[in-house]
């Protein structure tokens, strides 16, 4: 009975929140029906948000990062990333399958995983991307997905200050706060 309340009161919350401040939404890139092309090779990473801290706190340790998209094999995607910590630098590569059915990316390994790709039309930047990770919750009684965040990335390596700003904006007013070190490039390029 009470949680039955408490979800009614969560969404009554949240319906009067968007009437009265409404938010704008990413417009969905479908991963199976998209032109897969003009999204290879490469993209800086830009910013991470997340209504918890601990979906992105692995991004405020990183100096730098950008990352190489190809299609190594029909609707498969060969995604590596280059980072940087202080002095070291390191690869790690993940292996997504395109599913004719699905408008979401899998995670090879990872089949509870749904990786969805967002235009940067909600950071005003045509040459951005959004790349959504969302992972269930870990038991049934649970109301919140055990992993949900959004990072934006970028064809340059450097943008307009107003783009990062513009994406932390409208991730702030769907409660997300942002994950730092390149992370704070709101604040550093200003």
């Amino acid at each position: 009975m009470w949680n039955k309340a408490f979800a009614f009161f969560c969404s009554l919350y949240n319906f009067l929140h968007q009437a009265i401040v409404p938010c704008s939404f990413p417009e969905l890139l479908p991963a199976n029906t998209i032109d897969r092309q003009q999204y290879l090779g490469k993209w800086y990473f830009k910013a991470a948000v997340s209504h918890r801290e601990a979906d992105i706190q692995r991004f405020r340790k990183l100096d730098d990062v950008w990352f190489n998209m190809e299609e190594i094999a029909n609707d498969t995607l060969l995604l590596t990333g280059h980072m940087r910590m202080g002095d070291n630098c390191f690869n790690e590569t993940w292996t997504y399958h395109i599913h004719p059915d699905r408008e979401d990316l899998e995670l090879q390994g990872k089949k509870e995983r749904r990786s969805l790709l967002w235009t940067g039309k909600w950071a005003n930047c045509p040459e951005c991307i959004i790349f959504q990770e969302i992972e269930p919750p870990l038991h049934e009684t649970d109301s919140e997905d055990s992993l949900s965040r959004h990072m934006l990335y970028s064809r340059q390596r450097d943008v307009n200050s107003e783009v990062v700003k513009t994406f932390l904006q409208n991730a702030a007013c769907h409660n997300m706060t942002e994950g730092g070190g390149l992370r704070d490039m709101a604040a550093q390029e200003a």
